[in-house]
C-alpha cells in the first residue's frame, strides 16, 4: 500500500533536529524511528504514532485517533490519527510531541 509522501514530508519537518531520526520501511508505509524505536509513521493516509501503554486509553479518546489494527487485534500503545490532511501543523506537532515522549523513556537501541 503506497504512504502519503505529503504526510511524511510533513513529519520530516516537523520532527526536532534535536532527536536523530532513522526511517524505515515498515506496515506498509513508512516508519520514524529515534534512539532505535518507532515513534511515529505513515500509513496509506494515516499517521502512525506509539504513545505508550500509559498514554493509551487517554490518546484514544482525542480526536481523530483510533487503535492500531493490522491483524485483527489492536496494538496497545500504538494509534492511528486519521483526517491528519487538514490538520494544522501545530495540531500534528502535538501528535508528535506525545510520541517523542514515550520514546524519550525507552533506552537507547
Amino acid at each position: 500500500m503506497p504512504f502519503d509522501e505529503r504526510l511524511a514530508q510533513r513529519i520530516r519537518a516537523l520532527l526536532p533536529p534535536t532527536h536523530p531520526v532513522e526511517e524505515k520501511r515498515m506496515f506498509g508505509g513508512i516508519a520514524f524511528m529515534v534512539n532505535g524505536h518507532m515513534c511515529a509513521g505513515v500509513a496509506g493516509a494515516e499517521l502512525m504514532l506509539r504513545v505508550g501503554p500509559s498514554a493509551y486509553e487517554e490518546c484514544l479518546k482525542l480526536p481523530n485517533a483510533k487503535a492500531m489494527d493490522f491483524t485483527g487485534r489492536p496494538m496497545k500503545g500504538f494509534l492511528f490519527v486519521e483526517n491528519t490532511a487538514g490538520m494544522a501543523d501545530e495540531e500534528l506537532q502535538e501528535w508528535l510531541d506525545r510520541g517523542l515522549r514515550f520514546v524519550a523513556t525507552l533506552p537507547a537501541k
